[in-house]
């Protein structure tokens, strides 16, 4: 069974940073591509970021380069997002995924879905 847990959300302030986990059991960490995810209330989801198998390569969306970054240690079986200077808009659930081979940033590519994680950004 495929688990993705996510966890390091919570409540901070803007300008505040945060790294979010996701550990994955069940499957060969190590042949999927990962990627985040994010969900602001009353908005669909949107990608964040990905990584590929090796972490060779990553990509994220236009408007948060420069202050996210995706990593991952596949000997740990988990990926990471580290967020730096939050803003009250980047308040959302934070979703892990998992996808199989191939590297994209569509939602219905991906395999397996964390459960998610709030981050809250005060004003």
């Amino acid at each position: 069974q495929v688990q993705l847990v996510e966890s390091g959300g919570g409540l901070v302030q803007a300008g505040d940073s945060l790294r979010l986990s996701c550990a994955a059991s069940g499957l060969i960490f190590s042949r999927y591509a990962m990627g985040w995810f994010r969900q602001a209330p009353g908005k669909e989801r949107e990608f964040v970021a990905l990584i590929t198998w090796s972490g060779g390569s990553t990509d994220y969306a236009d408007t948060l380069k420069g202050r996210f970054t995706i990593s991952r240690d596949n000997a740990k079986n988990t990926v990471y997002l580290q967020m730096n200077s939050l803003k009250p808009e980047d308040t959302a659930v934070y979703y892990c995924a998992a996808a199989h081979v191939i590297v994209t940033r569509i939602e219905y590519e991906y395999d397996y879905w964390g459960q998610g994680t709030q981050v809250t950004v005060s004003s």
